[in-house]
């Protein structure tokens, strides 16, 4: 039986940042720099950098919580998956909608449906806030094992 070293998969990190507009950048930089140290390919890490930016951007702009609230990012790499989880103070669960062309936003959980081999979005556990995350194969064109 072949064992995981501890400094291999599955590996995991989470990010907690302010509730405002550069924490969107920051993320994306902090992903940036683990998916390198991951050596996941670009392709996945261009897409996984993009939803999380669109699901930080959600919490920051839609979550109505307490001021001070923070908004957590966590990334988890197994052997065939990326999940990227945002976590925020609302309870409000997010849904899709169809923004009309002259819209400027409105697309946000509508790229993480299309790009996003799973999504989802539950409120957590202690009974504060919500999680919404997503999925992605870490080697694209394959499929994750059953």
């Amino acid at each position: 039986m072949q064992t995981t070293p501890p400094t291999q998969l599955p590996q995991d990190i989470e990010w907690r940042l302010p509730r405002d507009a550069r924490s969107v950048r920051r993320a994306r930089l902090l992903f940036r720099e683990t998916a390198a140290r991951w050596a996941l390919p670009t392709d996945v890490t261009d897409t996984a950098e993009l939803l999380l930016s669109e699901l930080m951007t959600n919490a920051y702009r839609h979550a109505k919580a307490p001021a001070g609230r923070e908004i957590r990012a966590r990334a988890t790499l197994t052997e065939n998956t990326l999940r990227v989880t945002v976590t925020d103070a609302s309870d409000v669960l997010p849904t899709p909608r169809s923004a009309s062309p002259e819209e400027e936003s409105g697309r946000g959980l509508a790229l993480v449906e299309m790009l996003a081999g799973e999504w989802g979005a539950e409120v957590r556990d202690c009974g504060v806030g919500k999680s919404v995350w997503f999925e992605l194969i870490r080697v694209p064109g394959e499929k994750p094992e059953a």
